[in-house]
């Protein structure tokens, strides 16, 4: 199913050496590009003493939104075997940062992609991979009269309550699984007064 996902609970570490180069790898959950992104930029300052600081990740559920860099190593030799890791690993709202290095000697084509794949993959197996479903927001609004029936309209859901207000206009900001997202504004529409927002 496209709405469900695997992704990494927490941000995860690896280690590799290969001919006196150092390889940190550092795999970060993320919910965005922009995100992983922010992330790539700190690691880059961090470790501004690296001679490479390459890195890749992968956005949606649909595993469609994706990007990686060498970051000054011969192309292809280091951002695509970390996204094959990614990709092996069928993750998804994942940035991994791989930190070298250099050793003084060479390691040629093979020797890199070699390196940055396993760099990579130390990260991920040292990491819990947990399976997410993709979430919906909906936004609705609603009389204060209206509250009982549309708070346990929610509840019944499984939805989480992301922002709230409540006057005489009340409003809520939810998110549920997209699978779901439907049923729920149903049962929401059907209340007095209730109206559904998609933001």
């Amino acid at each position: 199913m496209a709405d469900t996902y695997l992704t990494l609970q927490a941000a995860s570490q690896g280690w590799y050496r290969e001919k006196m180069s150092k390889f940190l790898a550092f795999a970060i959950p993320v919910t965005s590009a922009e995100q992983a992104r922010q992330h790539i930029a700190e690691y880059q300052k961090k470790y501004h003493d690296a001679r490479h600081v390459c890195w890749a990740y992968m956005i949606g559920a649909s595993r469609t939104e994706f990007q990686s860099n060498d970051n000054g190593e011969p192309s292809g030799t280091a951002g695509r075997p970390i996204l094959g890791q990614i990709n092996s690993f069928q993750l998804t709202n994942i940035v991994i940062i791989v930190v070298r290095y250099f050793g003084g000697i060479k390691l040629g084509t093979s020797g890199l992609i070699a390196a940055y794949k396993e760099a990579a993959r130390e990260a991920i197996i040292g990491a819990n991979i947990i399976e997410l479903h993709e979430q919906t927001q909906i936004e609705v609004t609603f009389p204060y009269i209206s509250m009982n029936s549309v708070m346990k309209t929610i509840k019944d859901s499984g939805s989480d309550i992301m922002e709230q207000i409540f006057d005489n206009s009340c409003y809520m900001k939810l998110s549920i699984r997209s699978d779901h997202a439907d049923i729920l504004q149903k049962k929401l529409s059907d209340i007095d007064g209730t109206t559904i927002h998609n933001p």
